[in-house]
């Protein structure tokens, strides 16, 4: 009996792995579109100056939407020009998402802006609009787009839904670490924090995440 439990351990313990990293190539896929939409995407300027990026990639209908309010992907931030640190694991709960664009499926992607809003992104939870400021983002090649309200937030986001790009508010939503996520895949208890800042080494499964953030963003812009 225990021999048999070991193995079904072991066989659940892989598949669970097998399903994050898959999540993380489609994080970093879901970045690449939408970094390099041209006039439908995120512009590139705004990706320049952010410190940390968040990606929550396929989002289903009715799971996160209109049902439960709720996501998991991943978090990364600048710690010097063309490193971008590891994947740190975050989940999205609650609030009211107001998606600007329909359909049964969307990624979301949120860049956070300044100092002030990556210390929010280190807490142990946090809500836009309450903790952090937080608007939805201008789409298109440059930032001209931006509202007051854009410039003075923290966090910025934006969503893709059926191959529609649009800014998304995440008001009253909280983010929190996924430490499932991290103990599952650094293979110990390990913070965000020390994830984020550059404590915690880059698996080689997430060295295509963090090589597609250097390659949309290596370096940050003044």
């Amino acid at each position: 009996m225990k021999a048999i439990l070991a193995v079904l351990l072991v066989s659940l313990t892989a598949w669970a792995g097998e399903d994050e990293n898959k999540r993380l190539t489609e994080g970093a896929t879901t970045l690449k579109e939408m970094a390099s939409a041209g006039d439908s995407g995120i512009p590139k300027e705004l990706f320049d100056k952010s410190v940390c990026a968040i990606v929550v990639p396929g989002m289903k209908k009715g799971g996160f939407i209109i049902g439960a309010k709720y996501g998991r992907g991943f978090a990364s931030c600048r710690n010097a020009p063309g490193k971008w640190s590891a994947p740190a694991g975050m989940r999205v709960e609650g609030g009211s998402f107001g998606l600007q664009a329909g359909g049964s499926e969307s990624d979301i992607v949120l860049l956070v802006m300044n100092k002030s809003g990556m210390e929010k992104l280190l807490k142990s939870k946090f809500t836009l609009g309450g903790e952090a400021s937080a608007a939805a983002g201008p789409v298109g090649r440059d930032a001209s787009a931006m509202t007051d309200a854009m410039m003075r937030a923290e966090i910025l986001s934006w969503s893709r839904s059926r191959g529609v790009f649009a800014g998304l508010s995440l008001q009253g939503s909280t983010m929190r670490p996924d430490d499932e996520f991290n103990k599952a895949f650094y293979g110990k208890e390990v913070t965000n924090p020390d994830i984020l800042q550059g404590k915690q080494l880059a698996p080689k499964e997430s060295l295509n995440f963090v090589a597609t953030l250097n390659q949309i963003s290596p370096k940050m812009k003044k």
